[in-house]
């Protein structure tokens, strides 16, 4: 029998044995978490919207959306640090809720981080035109260069651990010559702009309807997107070193250093932004590259696309990392159809049937951009998701300790009584922002769009929803768990 004090005892005491190759450090799983989150590709995807909607008050969105994760990210990393297993919210809700409500949670999980891959992959196709090309990119470019970014990402996963490490080392690298220094030179010598800017919305509220605080309602939501991605770092807890003491810290890092680097590259583009109105208008689409290229000079232009796509390869390689994971997880406890096979782990000890599969379906989720711009929707699709699955995290995870089903003071990170104020602040803000991620907002789907596009995401989640619902009512799924060494409630008390 395996030595409880060891991660591979613990492991077995979860019902688990040891499948994946426990080689990451601390620094690789922060790797992971920062690479996700990414604020080169977090703060690139928001930063036009944030200006249609709010003009140059946006930064205090992103600000706002920065403290209600953080509260997530506290839950979370205490949950971490007491469940050290593979799956992340379908393990922590399975555990403290019950099963069924544990599929559902990871139904929805798996749903929207495929669609955060497809986002990614969308995004980042703009920029490796760039580096081409300075024409008008086709809907169809736009798809190919996006599937692109799905080849590349899957293909080195399929090397293995070791080359994933290497490749988001890389990415580090260019997060931080892309937005640290980069920010760092606009903000001594390409000031344009006053402080006063932060405060104005430039006219903003046109797009809105006339209302500032619609606008500013609207670049929450998509402000969101900026901190999604530091739950990646859970996904990879049997592949880690002592993960009750890793995981969780890493997550935290993680996030706090994304966070800086985001307020801080929002703060420079904002600042130095020539003119700022046209970002508002409409005319100019990307302000990141013009306040860039206009700061530093036209030299710039080819080097920082490298950097920058550098990055997007950086992020989307993580998040097809951890999908991977969350996919064997689910599988191995047989809640899929195919389970067995898509539990399927290679020579290299890398989960490799599920990510060739999370990578072709997010290979689909690229053809809604053949009708148009498609990334306020599909950024949408991925928050919406994401924060459904965090708001019931948060909940469950108030509700058992509350009844004492759930005891983080027997983890290794321990909160204490703040623990259950973080809890519930948590709660509070994830009811506020996934009603405001999902409420159908015309200025956020593509322009002519029909009213099923302005619905897509609470349509396309509840469509979602009722087949969950519908397949743990038919194949029950909660049935086909195997039998854990120790039962769920010993497992909250051993951990």
């Amino acid at each position: 029998m395996d030595d409880p004090r060891t991660d591979t005892g613990e492991l077995a005491e979860y019902g688990y044995e040891q499948e994946l190759k426990r080689s990451l450090s601390a620094w690789s799983v922060f790797a992971i978490g920062f690479a996700t989150i990414s604020p080169v590709v977090g703060i690139y995807a928001v930063v036009q919207l944030g200006f249609v909607f709010s003009g140059g008050t946006w930064i205090w969105a992103v600000v706002a959306a920065f403290l209600g994760q953080l509260l997530v990210a506290a839950v979370y990393a205490e949950l971490s640090s007491q469940f050290p297993v593979t799956g992340g919210a379908y393990q922590w809700v399975r555990r403290l809720s019950g099963p069924r409500l544990g599929w559902l949670v990871g139904w929805i999980y798996l749903a929207s981080a495929v669609a955060s891959l497809t986002t990614v992959a969308y995004l980042g196709a703009s920029w490796l035109y760039l580096l081409f090309s300075d024409g008008t990119m086709s809907a169809a470019t736009h798809v190919l260069l996006g599937a692109t970014f799905v080849a590349v990402a899957l293909g080195i996963n399929l090397l293995g651990v070791n080359p994933v490490k290497h490749f988001l080392n890389a990415g580090i690298i260019a997060e931080g010559v892309a937005s640290i220094a980069v920010s760092l030179i606009l903000l001594v010598f390409a000031h344009n702009n006053g402080f006063s800017i932060l405060f104005d919305t430039l006219g903003s509220a046109a797009a809105s309807g006339g209302s500032v605080g619609a606008g500013l309602l609207t670049c929450l939501a998509v402000a969101g997107w900026a901190f999604l991605g530091f739950d990646a770092t859970t996904q990879v807890a049997e592949e880690t070193e002592q993960p009750r003491r890793s995981v969780p810290r890493a997550l935290i890092r993680a996030y706090l250093f994304v966070a800086f680097t985001v307020l801080l590259t929002g703060l420079a583009v904002t600042l130095a932004l020539p003119h700022p109105g046209d970002a508002v208008s409409g005319a100019l689409t990307d302000p990141v590259f013009a306040a860039v290229t206009l700061g530093l000079g036209a030299w710039s232009e080819k080097p920082f696309i490298i950097v920058v796509l550098i990055a997007f390869f950086a992020c989307a390689i993580s998040i097809q990392t951890y999908i991977g994971r969350a996919v064997y997880a689910f599988a191995r406890d047989r809640q899929l159809p195919f389970s067995k096979t898509l539990a399927t782990v290679g020579p290299r000890q890398i989960p490799w049937v599920s990510l060739v599969v999370t990578a072709v379906l997010a290979s689909f989720g690229l053809l809604l951009g053949l009708n148009g711009n498609a990334a306020a929707t599909l950024i949408a699709f991925g928050s919406g998701g994401f924060y459904f699955v965090f708001l019931t995290v948060a909940v469950v995870a108030l509700v058992a300790r509350l009844t004492g089903r759930w005891k983080p003071s027997a983890g290794q990170l321990n909160l204490g009584r703040a623990g259950l104020v973080i809890n519930v602040l948590a709660v509070v803000w994830l009811a506020f922002e996934a009603v405001n991620i999902a409420w159908p907002r015309a200025e956020l789907a593509p322009v002519g769009g029909s009213w099923m596009q302005v619905w897509a995401v609470v349509l396309v989640f509840s469509v979602l929803f009722v087949i969950g619902l519908a397949y743990v009512a038919i194949a029950k799924p909660h049935n086909k768990l195997a039998p854990s060494p120790i039962s769920e409630s010993e497992m909250v008390e051993a951990s």
